[in-house]
C-alpha cells in the first residue's frame, strides 16, 4: 500500500467513515491529481472490499452499496478533474521539465495509449496504474468531447470501483464459508494485486536495453554515495 501507512490499521482505530473517506480521497487524487500517479488505488478498493466482508478479527460497519456509490463519485469527478486540467493547460505540458513529482515519459505514455485505443482508453486505464492518473489529462488536451469523455469515465469509474471493491468483498465471503482464516492471507492477496499492477509499469520501464543500462548505472551511483557516506561516518567516529 502506502509506505508508513497501514490501512487495516486505520480502518480500526479511525472507524468505518473514516476510513471510506480517506479511500475515496485517495481515489479522487490517483484519477484528478497528477501527484496521484503513485497511490495503490487498486489494493485500498480490494482491501476495502475485503473488510467490509469482514474477517474472523475485524468486520468494517460499512453498507457495501454506500461505498461503492462514494468512491464511484469520487473516481468519476477525479477523471473530471484531470479532463478539465488538461483541457485548459493544452499541450504546455509537455514542455514542463522533468521533476520529483512529474515526468515527461508518464504523459507519453498516456499519450501513446490513448492514440492507440481511442475513447476505450478512459475504460481501460483505469486498471492500469500511472497511466489512469494521466489518461484524462490527455483526453483534455486532446479536445475529446465533453459528452462523450463523461460516457466512457462513467464507464470505466463504475467498473473499476464497483468490481474491485466487489471482488474482494465475494472473496472474502467465499473464503469464510470455505473455513479459510482470512486473516492469514489477506496480506499475501494484497501483495500479489500490488504486482499485478505494477507489472505493466514495470515492463514498460525495463523492456528497453537502454532504460536498464541507466537505471543500473544511477543505482549503482547512488548506492557508491552511500557507500562513501557510511565510510566517512566511520573515518570520523
Amino acid at each position: 500500500m502506502i509506505p508508513g501507512f497501514d490501512f487495516i490499521t486505520f480502518a480500526q482505530t479511525a472507524g468505518p467513515i473514516a476510513a471510506l473517506l480517506i479511500v475515496a480521497a485517495i481515489i479522487f487524487a490517483e484519477s484528478g491529481l497528477l501527484i496521484g500517479f503513485f497511490l495503490p488505488g487498486d489494493s485500498l478498493l480490494f482491501t476495502l472490499g475485503f473488510l467490509i466482508q469482514g474477517t474472523s478479527n475485524f468486520k468494517l460497519d460499512l453498507n457495501i452499496y454506500l461505498a461503492v456509490t462514494v468512491l464511484f463519485i469520487a473516481a468519476v469527478i477525479g477523471d473530471n478533474v484531470g479532463y478539465t486540467f488538461g483541457k485548459k493547460i493544452g499541450p504546455r505540458l509537455f514542455k514542463k521539465p522533468d521533476s520529483l513529482l512529474f515526468k515527461q515519459e508518464n504523459v507519453k505514455r498516456a499519450q501513446t495509449f490513448y492514440d492507440q485505443y481511442g475513447g476505450k482508453t478512459i475504460i481501460l486505464a483505469r486498471f492500469i496504474p500511472i497511466v489512469r492518473t494521466f489518461v484524462p489529462l490527455i483526453a483534455g488536451i486532446a479536445k475529446m468531447e465533453h459528452k462523450i469523455f463523461f460516457m466512457y469515465n462513467m464507464i470505466g469509474g463504475f467498473l473499476w470501483t464497483v468490481g474491485i471493491v466487489s471482488l474482494g468483498y465475494f472473496l472474502g465471503a467465499a473464503l469464510g464459508k470455505m473455513g479459510v482464516d482470512v486473516d492469514t492471507i489477506l496480506l499475501p492477496i494484497i501483495a500479489v494485486i500490488l504486482i499485478v499492477s505494477i507489472a505493466p509499469a514495470l515492463y514498460h520501464l525495463l523492456k528497453d536495453k537502454n532504460q536498464r543500462q541507466a537505471i543500473w548505472s544511477a543505482t549503482k551511483l547512488e548506492f557508491q554515495k552511500i557507500t562513501k557516506k557510511i565510510n566517512r561516518r566511520i573515518t570520523n567516529q
